[in-house]
């Protein structure tokens, strides 16, 4: 027995001594750093509310405006931000919780975008949605807006370098009006590289043409292009203020916005006195696009209470892949979907309207 005991002393020393490196080993990784974000439930507003103390919307002396009633949220997910760091312990945590998900940095935050870089894309896809809706809303609500494709940028090395400039609005291609982007994508499309084509614009307020010699798109060797970054200049009836203040980032409040001027805009409700959550970007022909983070939308709505959540018909199989957290998901393509939608369901909370089931 005495000589056994050393041994035994041995071992168990040598047993603690492993068991303790392995659980400080463990912990240690538990802190390292990972290259993944996290995406948890944020904050919802209500577009028929106020934000930051002032009203979500207001609009021109003397615009008729109806009465609202209910909720219209739009819904935010918070993401970490590109300049912290996510842990193995806090990645792991949060992947087996049902509220939260985790993904590739390079997902969210791609070329190694800095935290600054990403707040001033988040702006510029808001100020961008507040127009997209704005443009929208009124023609549902039968107003008219016209638009006037807009020069954004002139790439250096392509064919409208020197000749056109950023600010220029673009107003016809070969004696051909155009009012919009996507018209003088086509109205170029015509030609073949190599061609020259005449580019009606306003600059500074004067109208001239330029006459712009075609090169072949980079991927496309038969596509012709002038080299531009276009955009629209839009002519409202009357103006429309969206005060989201620049704490919000990204495009997906758009079709909530659209919903709430159309609403305000238009008699009788919306809501049927609802609380009513969703998300989606809004194209200014009303179309509804896919956003990301849906299922932590879904979460932070149901924890404002909501019932019924608009869900872009995009993100309809991700809404669908779990708990719904008590939702009628709602499946919406264009904005007259969801106004149809919900004017039913307004009238017949049992109403039948498309969902993602």
């Amino acid at each position: 027995m005495s000589d056994a005991s050393p041994t035994l002393s041995r071992r168990y020393t040598t047993m603690l001594v492993a068991a303790l490196s392995l659980i400080a080993l463990t912990c240690v990784a538990l802190l390292v750093p990972v290259p993944y974000v996290m995406m948890r439930p944020g904050p919802a507003y209500d577009t028929l509310g106020d934000f930051e103390g002032k009203p979500m919307f207001t609009f021109d002396k003397g615009v008729k405006v109806y009465p609202t009633d209910g909720n219209l949220d739009f819904t935010t997910v918070s993401v970490t931000r590109a300049d912290r760091n996510v842990s193995l312990g806090d990645a792991i945590k949060a992947y087996f919780g049902s509220d939260n998900a985790v993904v590739p940095k390079s997902l969210i935050y791609p070329d190694a975008e800095t935290a600054e870089q990403s707040t001033q894309q988040g702006a510029a896809q808001l100020d961008s949605s507040k127009d997209s809706s704005r443009v929208a809303a009124l023609r549902a609500a039968g107003f008219t807006v016209t638009g006037t494709p807009k020069i954004v940028n002139v790439a250096k090395d392509g064919a409208a370098a020197g000749k056109l400039k950023s600010g220029d609005l673009v107003t016809g291609i070969d004696g051909t009006k155009v009012d919009s982007a996507e018209a003088l994508v086509k109205a170029v499309s015509t030609h073949q590289p190599g061609d020259v084509v005449t580019v009606s614009i306003i600059r500074k307020g004067a109208a001239q043409d330029v006459d712009i010699t075609t090169k072949a798109a980079p991927d496309n060797a038969k596509v012709p292009r002038i080299g531009v970054t276009l955009g629209t200049k839009y002519t409202y009836p009357f103006t429309i203020n969206n005060n989201v203040g620049r704490s919000i980032g990204g495009p997906s409040a758009g079709t909530m916005f659209a919903l709430a001027i159309y609403d305000k805009l238009t008699p009788g409700s919306l809501t049927g006195g609802e609380k009513i959550a969703g998300t989606g970007e809004m194209a200014p022909d009303g179309t509804v696009g896919a956003i990301g983070g849906v299922r932590q939308k879904m979460a932070g709505a149901a924890h404002h209470d909501a019932k019924i959540f608009l869900v872009p018909a995009a993100n309809c199989a991700e809404a669908a892949d779990g708990d719904d957290f008590g939702l009628t998901l709602v499946k919406i393509t264009k904005l007259d979907d969801a106004i149809d939608s919900l004017e039913a369901l307004a009238k017949d909370p049992q109403a039948k309207v498309p969902t993602c089931s």
